[in-house]
């Protein structure tokens, strides 16, 4: 009877111990599950970074020539006796000449065995059409220059840009090269003078869009990304607060607060896309608010973020212990003080964090802002919620639909700027969050 019993609980402990090694063997797979799929997210999101800035970060530099420019008055068509005081010519006069003559008259100097008209309108090609607009105020804005000859540097166009950039295969035939080799060689005389060179591209963060990609920048969608979310945040921020407030501690319980509660889980579900239908039908069809406008963007956004910051807040809200209700009730505080005074305080950290986020993901929507018209081509940077713009993601919407190479790099560059920007608010939100709770702790 004792072996019976002995060879029992011996069986009895092999058994558990084959149970606990294969509990152990199941958990130690499902951790390194765990960690291959972690491992496997972060090895595609790095690929992916890495894929962007290789391909962006050329966007924040440009190209730049080295002309040797006649601004005698003569050359510029202007009076030979200055019409303004110290001699100097008035803004008018200066207005009125032609920039873009005198530019190409200087980069024909540099080729003069160049007779051909053909050859003659390519070569005008390695300098930027905007760069007559950089020069014509650059003079406006110091008439001392005028007289004599001057090396000043130009914006150059977009192939002298990309190849400079080596973006352009300098390897291919000529057949399959958009730089031919003709241009090669005048790039290659250029370049043996010290007449290129790459400098930071300050048009990329100081101008609006551009039908060029050398002189096409972000400023305009960015201005227009921050009036409209400027409008969303005035909006959405205030009513989603109030309205988690009320629902959480002041709306009796009953079928028509269940029946609210249940449409705003449902609206933080619908897509995007369904709001820009919104706001194209009220805002600019019924309403009559200017299209293309950061007011209806931040309207629509507004919309689209309520249920988030609504949903965020009663959770933060909840999140408050019931005994600080009972102590300030204890102390004689009626419910709008205990409310106002004890609840929103201490959940505010986790209001505003929700804030942010709404705000973040508002900052990349692209379809609602599509709806509204907010696809427009832009030129001007915005000075106002009132005025046509576009928006930081619509911005790389636009150029991601142009096949130029220069609008390729300035795509990534544009995303770049746009996961910064994404990266900040989050971070924000985080640190933020924890130093209102170090304060209100």
């Amino acid at each position: 009877m004792t072996d019976q019993m002995a060879a029992y609980t011996a069986d009895k402990a092999r058994r558990i111990q084959l149970s606990l090694a294969k509990r152990r063997n199941r958990e130690w797979r499902f951790r390194v599950m765990g960690v291959a799929s972690i491992l496997v997210a972060f090895a595609f999101l790095l690929g992916l970074m890495i894929s962007i800035v290789l391909q962006g970060y050329t966007a924040f530099l440009s190209t730049e020539i080295k002309l040797t420019v006649d601004l005698t008055p003569a050359a510029l068509g202007l009076p030979k006796t200055p019409d303004g005081e110290n001699g100097l010519y008035l803004k008018k006069s200066l207005e009125n000449v032609s920039y873009r003559r005198v530019l190409r008259q200087a980069i024909r100097a540099e080729f003069p065995e160049i007779t051909e008209r053909r050859h003659q309108r390519t070569l005008y090609q390695f300098i930027s059409n905007s760069a007559e607009y950089d020069f014509r105020d650059r003079i406006i804005s110091n008439p001392s220059l005028v007289g004599g000859k001057r090396d000043i540097w130009v914006l150059a166009g977009d192939d002298v840009n990309q190849y400079q950039k080596g973006n352009i295969s300098r390897d291919l035939p000529e057949e399959s090269r958009q730089f031919k080799d003709h241009q090669v060689n005048w790039y290659n005389s250029l370049l043996d003078q010290d007449k290129i060179r790459t400098v930071l591209n300050r048009h990329f963060f100081s101008r609006g869009d551009s039908r060029d990609p050398e002189s096409a920048g972000i400023l305009g969608a960015t201005v227009g990304s921050f009036y409209t979310l400027l409008v969303t945040f005035l909006l959405s921020f205030p009513i989603g607060v109030a309205a988690a407030i009320y629902l959480e501690e002041f709306a009796p319980k009953n079928k028509i607060t269940d029946f609210i509660e249940i449409n705003i889980n449902n609206l933080a579900a619908v897509p995007s896309i369904v709001f820009g239908l919104l706001g194209l039908a009220v805002f600019l069809n019924f309403v009559g608010l200017p299209r293309s406008a950061p007011v209806v963007g931040g309207l629509v956004l507004a919309l689209m973020t309520l249920p988030t910051i609504i949903i965020s807040s009663r959770a933060a809200i909840k999140s408050v212990a019931p005994s600080i209700r009972d102590a300030a009730y204890g102390m004689g505080a009626s419910k709008m003080q205990v409310v106002m005074h004890h609840v929103v305080p201490l959940a505010m950290p986790g209001m505003l964090t929700g804030a942010i986020i709404g705000m973040a993901q508002a900052l990349g929507e692209t379809a609602p802002l599509l709806m509204i018209g907010m696809v427009a081509f832009i030129v001007e940077i915005p000075n106002g919620p009132f005025d046509a713009a576009t928006a930081l993601p619509v911005q790389i919407f636009l150029w991601a639909d142009n096949p130029e190479r220069g609008f390729v790099e300035n795509t990534s560059g544009a995303i770049m700027i746009l996961l910064a920007f994404l990266i900040l608010m989050n971070s924000a939100a985080l640190l933020l969050r924890k130093r209102l709770e170090r304060q209100s702790a």
